[in-house]
């Protein structure tokens, strides 16, 4: 559907209704809804009775929102969500939340935070953290740790869902940030058949994210080899 200076995506949900997602054309990565949102958003309205605590008034803050597509599905699950990105996407997440807010039945708000700095304004920690596609770029990966250090409680699920690519240095950024990311969290992958049945990719990743526990300490080291990429994982 056609839209001055982009245009707009639908994606259905269960009940038959569909999210509609203003696109922009130009104006960075953060414009466009990426394979990786949509399918965490899809898992999120799937496994949304099963979560550990359950979304339905539960503090949810998305990081790297772009368009908003996962924390507005959130929202829809009766979750009370913070989108967050750079000032320049504050319109276009606005947009969106004004399209969809007959969807919602929780709450949902668009705030700025650059990844990195103070993050006072968004604690207490949320019970959710929720991250699509947000490893790409090398200088970004300690301000982004930094912020998950920052937000997240012992009692703090971080949900990230991530395009596996192979091209360029993304491979050596993908390493760099899960080596970076297990020294203060722990991390369990969620099985294929656990993500939507349409919405799913071999090449698409869900992880359950978790601070480490006081006392936490690496007694071996498991390396994961995954469509020729090694990874490195520390058992406790």
């Amino acid at each position: 559907m056609a839209a001055a200076g982009g245009f707009e995506r639908e994606l259905w949900r269960r009940d038959g209704s569909a999210l509609r997602l203003q696109q922009r054309g130009a104006g960075g990565v953060g414009c466009v809804v990426w394979d990786a949102a949509l399918v965490l958003a899809k898992f999120l309205e799937r496994r949304a009775p099963a979560l550990s605590p359950a979304l339905s008034r539960r503090a949810v803050l998305e990081l790297g929102a772009g368009t908003g597509a996962v924390g507005i599905m959130a929202a829809t699950l009766g979750a009370d969500v913070v989108v967050t990105d750079l000032e320049e996407l504050q319109d276009l997440l606005n947009i969106n939340i004004e399209k969809n807010k007959h969807l919602v039945t929780g709450s949902i708000q668009a705030k700025v935070l650059k990844w990195g700095e103070d993050v006072k304004e968004f604690l207490p920690a949320p019970d959710y953290i929720l991250m699509a596609d947000c490893i790409y770029y090398e200088q970004s990966l300690e301000p982004l740790l930094k912020t998950l250090k920052d937000l997240s409680g012992p009692d703090t699920c971080i949900i990230c869902c991530y395009e596996q690519r192979t091209m360029g240095k993304n491979p050596e950024i993908e390493r760099k940030y899960f080596e970076l990311l297990q020294m203060d969290f722990e991390l369990e992958k969620v099985p294929l058949d656990e993500h939507d049945e349409e919405y799913r990719s071999e090449d698409i990743h869900i992880l359950n994210i978790r601070r480490k526990k006081p006392g936490y300490f690496f007694i071996g080291i498991l390396e994961i080899v995954r469509n020729s990429q090694s990874y490195v994982v520390y058992l406790a």
